[in-house]
């Protein structure tokens, strides 16, 4: 060896390549979470694109045109702090774009945006067929846990796609008006079953049952850590609604209302199972994924929305511990607004294609 040799040799310990290997062994085991970034709009599915068409929403809802004003610009809309509006023009999408004619809620609870509703399970229908781009999703079983007695998962999924699914809920009103709401439509006849969790503790427990099986499961987890904190968001909710039509110059009754001291109303409703559990959506989230892995062979994609950013890590932190082999984590764009879920396996890549084969044509 020469002098400059072992010169370098010297400076170089041998032991040290071994570290770095071994350093990169160890995050090769780590679980692998992708990210699918969010394309400005609602999925390219989705038939709630652009502004409400209120002349063929009115015309599949008669009752739905005296809610109908105008906005300072002159455009048709409604008043979105009137929960009998916003429930009808519900009524009214149901009707037009999902032949959904028999559809109500009781008083008080949870009235969602549909748009937003529906892009959450056209982009989990996307991951499905991205993996199987031969998918008769007609075949897929799909579980929402959390289906609320507004039962829009379902809905969505079942007339878009065809898929059979599974409601569950804490709250038997829910799982009782979800029911009616199957049983009433002939788009959603044996299709759509709903039933009642009876332990809030559990999500999948007592709910799949031996020698079930399903593709995919939703969520829609309660945000808040407590009916005060619900309340707060509300009212932040319509403030910022103020600020920013005060900024655009569009004072409205709204606005005036707020200016007379009327307390702000939460439009779209909700009951506390609905809205918000102990330890909010961050233990929600923990829990639901560490119960999962009981599942892990029941189940193909596990998935949940995600309201709060910073939850997201929480969340895969959580799965990792849990020994999932895959996350991915999907960014969702509707105008101002980022959503996102984080869909998970048990599986790996060739273990899901080898299960989609046989939902594949």
């Amino acid at each position: 060896m020469s002098d400059k040799e072992k010169a370098q040799a010297k400076r170089k310990p041998r032991s040290k390549p071994n570290r770095a290997k071994s350093v990169k062994a160890s995050s090769a085991n780590a679980m692998p979470v992708a990210k699918i970034a969010g394309k400005a709009g609602l999925h390219k599915r989705n038939a709630h694109q652009g502004r409400y068409d209120f002349e063929r929403l009115v015309k599949a809802l008669p009752e739905l045109a005296k809610y109908v004003v105008k906005n300072p610009l002159g455009e048709q809309t409604i008043r979105f702090d009137d929960p009998v509006a916003v429930k009808l023009l519900n009524q009214a999408l149901l009707v037009e774009h999902y032949g959904v004619t028999q559809w109500d809620i009781p008083q008080g609870y949870l009235c969602p945006p549909i748009p937003g509703r529906a892009d959450y399970v056209h982009r989990v229908a996307e991951l499905l067929a991205n993996e199987a781009p031969k998918l008769n999703h007609k075949l897929i079983r799909a579980l929402d846990i959390g289906v609320g007695a507004n039962c829009i998962y379902p809905i969505v999924g079942a007339t878009q796609y065809g898929w059979n699914y599974v409601g569950s809920d804490v709250d038997l009103v829910s799982v009782n008006n979800a029911n009616v709401i199957a049983q009433s439509n002939a788009v959603l006849k044996g299709k759509v079953e709903c039933r009642l969790q009876s332990n809030s503790r559990h999500f999948f427990k007592d709910i799949i049952q031996p020698n079930e099986f399903y593709d995919v499961t939703t969520c829609n987890p309660p945000f808040h850590a407590s009916l005060k904190e619900a309340q707060q968001g509300t009212e932040r909710k319509l403030n910022n609604l103020y600020a920013h039509k005060a900024k655009r110059g569009q004072l409205t009754l709204e606005k005036q209302d707020a200016k007379q001291g009327k307390a702000p109303t939460l439009n779209f409703g909700g009951q506390k199972a609905e809205l918000w559990c102990p330890g909010g959506e961050a233990e929600f989230v923990k829990n639901m994924a560490f119960e999962s892995r009981e599942f892990a062979d029941q189940v193909l994609w596990f998935t949940t929305l995600i309201s709060k950013k910073d939850n997201v890590r929480w969340l895969c932190k959580s799965l990792e511990k849990a020994g999932a082999k895959q996350a991915i984590v999907v960014e969702m764009s509707q105008g101002q607004k980022i959503s996102r879920f984080v869909a998970w396996s048990f599986k790996d890549k060739a273990q899901r294609e080898q299960w989609l084969k046989l939902k594949s044509k």
